[in-house]
């Protein structure tokens, strides 16, 4: 049943991530992968909220492993920050790394306290 969940849970995940990448990089004219940024950071907040919340191992799995795994990606936030690297981009492969990251874990960390604060 758990992996059922899993897998719904991504292939609800995994289009919207496409789709919500898409729309933020036509947007924008820079050559930092904004929309993969955007995502990453949202599915941060997103699984921080989920993991405050005392939910059943069964929203878990929809949610955190399913929702949030297919939706966030760690491979294209890989592969784009050595495309920017090989482009020549070098200051912007590291400004895209660090802000990644440390902008992800802040996202989780305010997640986090956003689901404490909802659960009273």
């Amino acid at each position: 049943m758990t992996v059922l969940l899993i897998v719904l849970g991504a292939a609800v995940g995994a289009p919207l991530r496409y789709l919500t990448d898409r729309a933020v990089q036509a947007r924008h004219g820079s050559v930092l992968p904004w929309g993969t940024f955007s995502v990453n950071v949202v599915g941060s907040l997103l699984l921080g909220v989920v993991l405050a919340v005392p939910a059943g191992s069964a929203v878990t799995a929809l949610l955190g492993t399913g929702f949030c795994g297919a939706f966030t990606t760690w491979s294209t936030f890989g592969y784009e920050t050595v495309r920017l690297t090989r482009a020549g981009a070098r200051t912007a492969a590291l400004a895209h790394a660090l802000l990644s990251v440390v902008a992800g874990l802040a996202a989780a960390a305010v997640g986090h306290a956003l689901g404490r604060a909802l659960n009273g």
